[in-house]
């Protein structure tokens, strides 16, 4: 006969863990307007009539559509520690793809892993797919369970020797990253515990890939207003270099590829029986670009709209389903989202930049966000390109060319294409996001652009050109050996391509060194 004590404790036993469970899906350059999904409501043209991501769209007649959500950065490394870590990547001293600075000084105070086990001890954590974070090894960073200590872009196109292509079913490893994350969700339901688990896919980066069956469909479809002729000749046809990196028709099939991954994935959730006690947040690292990003200007490597500004959804209990919001967020505040919505009550650490989300993604445009950095400050001193810095503040968002010094000022209210340059108008507006923006970057010690170009110019002269000069030498001759080798000849031009972009660039950073210098901003944001 069983008592009351032993009833309780089978009851307890028994009891599905009330903590809630935590999937991100983390895209890799899909761009705002690439989904089949509008991220403005009502707004058909925030959305493509020609990718097909119905798992998306399941997501999002489930939750809420988060309109206004950026990346920290537009580009990957930055991105994905600036999202790990709560901080902006100024702070953190890695914004853009040099991690020179950031191995001087790491300045991490948390981990969203590890704020997760702070609010709840039985929480399982777990990472699969692309880290690209030279900052922090994943298991430092709190991971239980992962697939790679510091996986970069290589693994998406390659087998473990790095020089097998994947097989034909698996392209960028969509399928089996999915798989591992499935395989966990079991495992810790069948264990009971919590967890959170992100997947960050190697798909949209390129080299594009994409399971045939899914091409032979994009062909047949209507052709897009993106499409030229050069998408519609032979598959056998179709160059290395554009397969890789241009045909319309691998792109799409790969978009879709990667929903319908996403899809078997909210099949577990729901099989498991937890989907009403799981968010699920799909996002991108950094815009896209491919043939454009309208109605967005810009595109991965710049700080306009297209390169920061990402297709956004969130599912989970308390969110109401088939919503929007346009509140303006960005992916630093999710280590404090989440670590709210898994009860956690203790204060965290004071130089994090970002606020809980959870009123805006349960009340939409009702919702409130308090931060510790109530302006957002996106900082992308681009040695390789243009740099530039961001401030938005309310509507307002203010462009600086920090080589220029030209401003650009844009009411994001009603000018999402950026099209109607403020700054002469709005002078004093202009004056003080400028003083607002160098505040805090003087305040975080953030890196400048001469800061970044020396580390760099310190990298090509310290034996970047000269393996790059040997590494293109070597492929010439193995093409001059196989003068048929399609994918040889293809990887010639790309490594011929790079060394002279090596070579532009020494001379580049040299020229604006001085520049700085003499104008006396080297040092300066």
């Amino acid at each position: 006969m069983l008592t009351a004590f032993s009833c309780g404790l089978i009851a307890t036993l028994c009891a599905k863990p009330t903590a809630p469970n935590f999937v991100v899906i983390y895209i890799d350059d899909l761009g705002w307007a690439q989904t089949s999904v509008p991220m403005i409501e009502g707004d058909p043209m925030t959305r493509s009539d020609y990718f097909q991501t119905p798992s998306l769209e399941r997501l999002a007649a489930g939750g809420r559509v988060l309109s206004a959500c950026y990346s920290p950065a537009p580009l990957c490394a930055p991105s994905r520690n600036s999202l790990l870590h709560g901080m902006t990547p100024a702070r953190m001293r890695l914004t853009t793809l040099s991690a020179v600075e950031v191995k001087k000084e790491y300045r991490g105070q948390i981990t969203i892993p590890n704020a997760l086990k702070q609010a709840n001890p039985n929480y399982m954590t777990a990472h699969f797919g692309k880290w690209h974070n030279e900052c922090i090894k994943p298991r430092d960073a709190g991971y239980d369970v992962l697939d790679g200590e510091n996986n970069g872009n290589g693994p998406g196109d390659f087998q473990d020797d790095g020089k097998t292509p994947l097989p034909d079913d698996d392209p960028k490893r969509i399928f089996s990253l999915t798989q591992d994350t499935n395989d966990f969700m079991r495992k810790q339901v069948k264990a009971g515990k919590p967890f959170f688990v992100q997947l960050s896919h190697y798909a949209m980066h390129i080299w594009h890939d994409s399971l045939q069956e899914t091409r032979d469909k994009y062909k047949k479809l209507p052709r897009p207003k993106k499409g030229e002729d050069k998408d519609y000749v032979p598959e056998s046809e179709i160059p290395v270099g554009m397969y890789t990196n241009g045909w319309l028709i691998n792109y799409a099939a790969m978009v879709e590829d990667t929903d319908r991954a996403f899809g078997m994935t909210l099949d577990v959730l729901e099989d498991l029986g937890i989907a009403d006690n799981t968010y699920v947040i799909f996002t991108s690292d950094n815009g896209g670009g491919f043939r454009g990003n309208h109605p967005l200007r810009g595109s991965k490597g710049n700080l306009l709209e297209g390169g920061i500004r990402m297709p956004s959804v969130v599912r989970g209990p308390g969110i109401e389903p088939g919503s929007y919001t346009t509140v303006p967020m960005v992916q630093w505040d999710f280590l404090q989202t989440f670590y709210d919505l898994a009860g956690g009550t203790d204060p965290l650490p004071a130089d994090l930049d970002g606020g809980s989300l959870k009123d805006v993604w349960f009340n939409g445009d009702d919702g409130q966000v308090v931060r510790n950095t109530e302006e957002f400050v996106f900082h992308f001193p681009w040695h390789t390109g243009t740099p530039e810095s961001v401030i938005r503040l309310g509507d307002f968002k203010l462009r600086k060319n920090l080589d220029t010094l030209e401003f650009e000022l844009y009411n994001m209210s009603n000018d999402l294409g950026e099209s109607n340059n403020l700054a002469d108008q709005m002078p004093e507006m202009v004056s003080n996001l400028d003083r607002r923006r160098a505040d805090y970057l003087n305040q975080v010690k953030a890196e400048t652009v001469t800061t970044t170009r020396r580390n760099y110019l310190e990298q090509l002269q310290g034996g970047w050109i000269e393996s790059g000069e040997k590494r293109l030498a070597k492929l010439k001759t193995d093409l001059a050996a196989d003068p048929t080798n399609r994918q040889v000849a293809y990887q010639v031009d790309v490594s011929q391509n790079h060394v002279n972009f090596q070579a532009s660039q020494e001379e580049k950073c040299l020229r604006m060194i001085k520049l700085h210098e003499e104008r006396g901003t080297a040092d300066s944001n």
